[in-house]
């Protein structure tokens, strides 16, 4: 056997490996008044637990179920989050609750003990999602604004859209996206952020041209988009 020539491979093994590990998305689980919510943690290489990091508060789609939770995480978020540097926290709904139908119950108290884990740039977060999720980005963000810094959905809009609801997220930076061909929601997201941008809030609104319902355009490389929404919200886009 020539070791000499198994040397190199065994080495490329181990860097292999070594990345892998960098990569690593975190299984998590919190007690929150007597329920348990499950949450999965995208933390940056080289992760040090001394230094601040910008964080994201990222909510699936549907019926947000860890399984779809996961199912966001490579498309959307891994990639980005690692070459950026974010923390990135993605809860599944708590006893099958959705995040503006009971689920968001775990608030504030669930985001206090995140910021008592992980260092968070200003505790403070960018709120996202899509579908359901973009819905709860908005409910959770608007119900406990002192811990956001923005909120970027793809597609999703402010239930309950109150003047005091819309009050509470006036000094974030708000970001929307919908589909071409996802009707529905297009109409309601349009007038949403007309209705925001008279306010004199910082809006960007964006019809992805022949997407439907949570579009492809920003999965995958085209996450950077949403990534660079977070980024400008940290340089202080909001007014």
């Amino acid at each position: 056997m020539n070791t000499h020539r198994l040397l190199p491979a065994a080495v490329l093994a181990a860097l292999f490996t070594a990345q892998l590990l960098t990569a690593e998305v975190l299984d998590k689980t919190k007690s929150i008044a007597g329920t348990t919510v499950h949450y999965k943690v995208i933390l940056p290489p080289n992760y040090d637990a001394s230094k601040a990091y910008p964080g994201i508060l990222a909510f699936g789609g549907g019926s947000q179920t860890m399984q779809t939770v996961d199912g966001t995480i490579t498309r959307f978020w891994r990639a980005q989050a690692e070459q950026r540097g974010y923390i990135v926290i993605l809860p599944a709904a708590p006893d099958g609750r959705l995040f503006f139908e009971g689920g968001e119950r775990i608030f504030p108290e669930f985001l206090d003990k995140i910021l008592a884990d992980y260092k968070i740039q200003d505790n403070k977060f960018h709120a996202t999602g899509m579908s359901n999720g973009g819905i709860s980005a908005f409910h959770v963000a608007a119900s406990n604004p002192k811990y956001f810094w923005s909120i970027t959905v793809f597609p999703g809009y402010l239930p309950e859209a109150t003047p005091a609801r819309v009050s509470a997220i006036s000094k974030m930076c708000v970001n929307m996206y919908v589909g071409e061909l996802d009707t529905g929601w297009l109409e309601d997201m349009q007038q949403q952020a007309s209705q925001f941008k008279s306010k004199g809030m910082t809006v960007h609104y964006a019809v992805e041209k022949g997407q439907g319902h949570v579009p492809a355009t920003l999965a995958n490389d085209g996450a950077k988009r949403l990534f660079d929404h977070f980024d400008q919200a940290r340089q202080g886009c909001a007014k």
